[in-house]
């Protein structure tokens, strides 16, 4: 199973709706995921509720897609923050990562794609060569706010194609 997990708790983040995306093309290929979508759930402590969370989306996930939203030049706290919370030793480990950067300017949230990668490969997770930067990601969307750039939507699925097989 793959977890889609959005990096940021922002309420009406572009993340959500490239995560959106992800998972149509998924489903569109018959491959099982779900979405993690971090405004919609509370991350803040280790609790009931936090745990319900983690055996639903994380424990159980073979592979994980991260889109993540550039803040300051890297990936956003809350993310940071949920991962802390969660059990390390049984979420993350040996599981696979696909990486999405997402970005209203020109760089497609590259140095935060960087440095979560490294974070990844300190909790022994393997990550995906092929990490898609999305620029300008507001100029993508529809009147419907629907990720609808045909040659960005292409890459999505290539970038899936060979996330399966890997």
């Amino acid at each position: 199973m793959i977890t889609i997990i959005t990096g940021t708790n922002r309420p009406n983040n572009n993340s959500k709706k490239v995560a959106e995306a992800y998972k149509k093309i998924l489903t569109d290929k018959n491959i099982e995921s779900r979405m993690l979508s971090l405004d919609e759930y509370e991350v803040f402590t280790r609790n009931a509720a936090f745990e319900k969370l983690e055996a639903e989306f994380l424990i159980p996930a073979d592979k994980f897609i991260f889109v993540l939203p550039e803040y300051n030049g890297s990936y956003p706290g809350i993310l940071k923050l949920m991962i802390d919370n969660s059990d390390v030793t049984k979420a993350w480990p040996n599981k696979k990562a696909l990486l999405v950067g997402v970005s209203s300017g020109r760089a497609g949230n590259l140095r935060g794609l960087e440095h979560f990668t490294g974070s990844l490969m300190h909790m022994k997770m393997t990550v995906h060569p092929n990490r898609l930067p999305i620029s300008v990601v507001h100029t993508l969307l529809n009147e419907d706010n629907v990720l609808s750039n045909e040659p960005t939507l292409k890459m999505i699925s290539a970038q899936i194609e060979e996330f399966i097989k890997y």
